[in-house]
C-alpha cells in the first residue's frame, strides 16, 4: 500500500504529459503512474527532476527509465490483475512498483547487489508487498519461479535471451528493448497456445545494456 502524497500534483501533471506524448490509453497504466512516487526511487540529487519525463541517473552508471517509455511497455504487456510478472533490470525498483499496481505478483531481478538491496528497502518503505527483488543475471530469468504471464525487460539486450523467453507462459507477453549502444527497438512478443512466439516491433528506445555477470 503506497502512502506518499508528496509531489501528488507533479505526478498528475506527469501523467497528463505521458498520456499525450506517448498516446497511452490504458487507464490502469496511467493510474499506476499517478500512484507511484517516483521521487522515492531516485537519488536525492535527482528529486527536483523526478517528475520530468526523462531517464534519471542512478549509482553504478544505471538509470531510472523514462516514465513514458515504461508506460508504453506496460501498455504493450496488457497486464491483468491476476498475472505473475517478471521484471529484468530492476534498478531502483520504480518499474517494478508500477508493474505491481497492475498484476498480482512481481519477481524482479537486479544484477548489482547494492542496487537490489536499495530497491527492496524502498519498496518495503512504501509497503509494496507484492514485489520480490532477487540479485542475479536477469538474462537468465528465474527458472524456478516461472512460468511468467508477463516479462518486462528494463535493459537493452543485444539479442533476444532465449533462456529468458522460455519462461514465458502460454498466452503471455514480453516487452524487451533489443539493439546496441547506437539504438534499440522495443520488441513485443506473445506466446501462442501451441508454444510459438510471434514478435512485433515497437518504438525506438534507448536503455542501459543488459549486463552479464562477471
Amino acid at each position: 500500500m503506497i502512502r506518499d502524497e508528496a509531489y501528488a500534483e507533479e505526478r498528475k501533471r506527469l501523467v497528463e504529459r505521458v498520456r499525450v506524448t506517448a498516446n497511452i490509453r490504458d487507464e490502469r497504466v496511467l493510474a499506476a503512474l499517478r500512484a507511484v512516487p517516483r521521487h522515492r526511487f531516485v537519488p536525492e540529487s535527482q528529486v527536483p527532476f523526478a517528475y520530468e519525463d526523462r531517464a534519471l541517473p542512478l549509482a553504478e552508471q544505471q538509470t531510472v527509465s523514462q516514465p513514458s517509455m515504461i508506460a508504453i511497455m506496460l501498455e504493450a504487456l496488457r497486464c491483468k490483475a491476476t498475472d505473475h510478472a517478471l521484471e529484468v533490470g530492476a534498478g531502483s525498483g520504480y518499474a517494478a512498483a508500477l508493474l505491481a499496481e497492475l498484476v498480482a505478483k512481481v519477481d524482479a531481478v537486479e544484477i548489482r547487489p547494492a542496487l537490489a538491496e536499495h530497491a527492496a528497502a524502498t519498496l518495503a518503505s512504501l509497503e509494496i508487498q507484492n514485489v520480490f527483488i532477487h540479485t542475479g543475471d536477469g538474462g537468465r530469468g528465474l527458472p524456478g519461479r516461472g512460468p511468467f504471464d508477463k516479462i518486462l525487460v528494463s535493459a537493452g539486450a543485444s539479442s533476444i535471451p532465449h533462456t529468458l523467453v522460455e519462461q514465458l507462459a502460454k498466452g503471455g507477453r514480453i516487452a524487451i528493448p533489443v539493439g546496441d549502444e547506437v539504438g534499440q527497438t522495443l520488441l513485443v512478443g506473445e506466446r501462442a497456445a501451441d508454444g510459438r512466439i510471434s514478435w512485433e516491433p515497437g518504438v525506438p528506445c534507448m536503455f542501459v545494456p543488459l549486463v552479464a555477470p562477471n
